[in-house]
């Protein structure tokens, strides 16, 4: 039962649209209308709204970190569960038809709760990424590629599973970013006409 009730909160908190209420509440519209499609804080930022992107990565990585903290200390054990289950719920929300965010900044929030030094090495490697390619997708699949790895390499055996269930369920999510990488057309950061 412990299993189910961490997957239960995280797949709850994980699936409210932030990215969606925010821009909704600010006047901007339905983000789901412009560029990606997606309510992620990448697209958020189509909007010209820097604040309400960074409000966006906030807000979606701590929808991921609350019930992976909430899960360590109510069902020990089950916190795995939780981290995987927020992802999934912010990337197919039952609110929005189970569409929704491609799942990076919930990820990246996950790993920041279940493993703090494994997070700061995925993070350099991210930055490091995106310094070299100037593409966002590409830093974030590498990223998260990479965590599984870095969590391994680091000893945190217990949390590998769940994080390669959490790279599966970003590379879903990006599969049109993937398709686009493998013709050449993915933008770079900064270039005009980002999907």
């Amino acid at each position: 039962m412990d299993a189910v009730f961490a997957a239960l909160l995280g797949f709850v908190l994980g699936s409210v649209p932030f990215g969606l209420i925010l821009t909704r509440a600010a006047g901007l519209g339905d983000v789901r209308k412009i560029g990606s499609g997606s309510i992620g804080a990448t697209n958020v930022l189509r909007t010209g709204n820097k604040g309400l992107a960074a409000a966006t990565v906030l807000l979606d990585a701590a929808k991921a970190v609350v019930p992976v903290l909430v899960a360590k200390a109510w069902w020990p054990g089950a916190e795995g569960i939780a981290a995987v289950a927020a992802v999934a719920g912010h990337c197919f929300t039952p609110w929005l038809r189970f569409k929704g965010g491609k799942g990076f900044a919930s990820a990246a929030g996950a790993l920041g709760a279940l493993a703090f030094p494994a997070f700061f090495v995925c993070a350099m490697i991210w930055g490091a990424t995106l310094a070299i390619s100037r593409i966002s997708s590409v830093s974030s699949l590498v990223s998260v590629i990479a965590a599984p790895l870095v969590a391994w390499g680091m000893g945190f055996p217990q949390i590998v599973a769940p994080l390669w269930a959490i790279a599966a369920i970003v590379f879903v999510r990006h599969r049109e970013n993937i398709g686009r990488l493998m013709r050449g057309e993915e933008p770079k950061v900064g270039s005009a006409g980002r999907p």
